[in-house]
């Protein structure tokens, strides 16, 4: 098969199931380059918990499994503003993906006011700063900040030289966002992108338990689905590609490593055929 020779990084939320030593190794011999560990729980019902920076066992043996496997740490989430949280609260996690070697610091926003959001991120920023961390927004459909135009005018308001804007194709397809929307977006807001398919039709924008069920559980291998996934990862700087692509029913069936197998060999056979022009 011919590969393309893009790098990719395993996203937990692919094999939220395996603790981040597990998924270093299955990363590694599944051909990935990263991993991007959930080292911050989101608290949703039944999600695993990986404190790396509360358990000391659990950051050794994932220090153990990069260092057997030559695997670097991409980025770590997920640092959600909500106002049950202040910035601060993220520090320890800021100190475990610098720890770790990481890169970049996920963020979504989950409260209406703009004002708080702006404020929350500028903070997160200059707190992410001191670790050598990017701190980068995804805009999610049923969050507060749903579209790329709003999460560009976050990053503008608050004017950090280490903000970045994170790009999820399921997102980007389920906001309809338009392609030519990349094109004003600056070259150094982007530092990796979400990568997965997911169905043609698209769900109202109303229907948050589709669209939840979807995001969480049923997204699809890179080229089996109905997102024009070329249209937008060659709209942007050549950057990593985090694989997060959590298929609740294959995961049972194959197993969380045949799984990020699949979900690898999918996006190298895709973007093979599929070349960036120019």
């Amino acid at each position: 098969m011919e590969y393309d020779e893009k790098k990719y990084s395993l996203a937990h939320l692919t094999v939220l199931g395996c603790p981040p030593p597990e998924m270093t190794y299955i990363a590694h011999r599944a051909g990935y380059d990263y991993v991007s560990f959930r080292a911050i729980a989101v608290g949703t019902a039944g999600e695993p918990k990986y404190p790396l920076a509360e358990d000391k066992k659990l950051m050794a043996e994932t220090k153990r499994a990069l260092t057997d496997t030559g695997m670097k740490v991409l980025d770590v989430e997920l640092a959600r503003i909500v106002r049950e949280k202040r910035p601060c609260d993220y520090v320890p996690g800021m100190e475990a993906a610098a720890e770790l070697g990481g890169r970049h610091l996920l963020t979504s926003a989950w409260t209406p006011e703009r004002d708080y959001i702006v404020d929350f991120y500028a903070e997160l920023c200059d707190l992410a700063k001191g670790y050598g961390l990017t701190v980068d927004f995804e805009f999610v459909t049923w969050s507060a900040i749903k579209t790329l135009k709003e999460a560009s005018e976050v990053l503008k308001a608050a004017k950090r030289d280490n903000c970045g804007i994170m790009i999820d194709t399921l997102h980007f397809n389920r906001s309809r966002v338009a392609y030519e929307d990349l094109d004003g977006i600056p070259n150094e807001w982007f530092h990796f992108a979400h990568l997965c398919d997911g169905p043609k039709e698209i769900p109202d924008i109303t229907d948050t338990d589709a669209l939840i069920r979807t995001g969480r559980a049923e997204r699809l291998y890179i080229g089996e689905g109905g997102i024009d996934i070329a249209g937008i990862v060659n709209r942007i700087p050549e950057i990593p590609l985090s694989i997060e692509l959590p298929h609740e029913e294959r995961a049972r069936e194959l197993g969380y490593a045949e799984h990020a197998f699949r979900c690898i060999e999918s996006a190298r056979s895709y973007f093979a055929k599929h070349r960036r022009k120019g």
